[in-house]
């Protein structure tokens, strides 16, 4: 398993945040995680809420831990909640299952982290850590599957 640089995780902070600042979203926060579950970079926009960090990181956290995006684990909310509820009791209460946490692969389909991104709603979230990750020329498994 493969991980990613600082200048990697800064380079798609920056594609998230000119996402966001492009779609005009409320102010978001952007947490990159390595392929270990640790934090790399986390960037607040001004305004961003004080719970903000703790739940962009618990996206990405829950994507890494599961291997999978938390749209995923959203829908599997939806349909097991048993499983998810206890999974996240397991996890300490660090995962959010809603959009918005993605993992980031590298060409060869290797997991390097992920980011997860918290502060409009879920969907608009979503969309701007997918441009992040394509800015650093890296992939998730929503474009793989396209």
């Amino acid at each position: 398993m493969g991980s990613l640089t600082l200048q990697q995780a800064l380079t798609i902070i920056d594609g998230t945040l000119k996402a966001a600042k492009h779609g005009r979203t409320a102010p978001l926060t952007v947490a990159i995680l390595d392929s270990g579950g640790k934090l790399i970079s986390l960037q607040r926009q001004d305004g961003s809420s004080m719970m903000r960090p703790d739940i962009a990181i618990a996206k990405a956290w829950g994507a890494l831990a599961l291997g999978c995006s938390s749209r995923k684990l959203a829908q599997d909310a939806d349909s097991r909640p048993a499983f998810i509820s206890a999974v996240n009791v397991l996890a300490h209460g660090n995962m959010v299952p809603v959009p918005g946490g993605l993992l980031i692969r590298d060409e060869h389909k290797t997991v390097l982290g992920a980011i997860g991104v918290s502060g409009d709603i879920s969907d608009i979230d979503e969309s701007c850590a997918l441009d992040g990750i394509d800015s650093a020329a890296l992939f998730s498994d929503e474009i793989m599957q396209a």
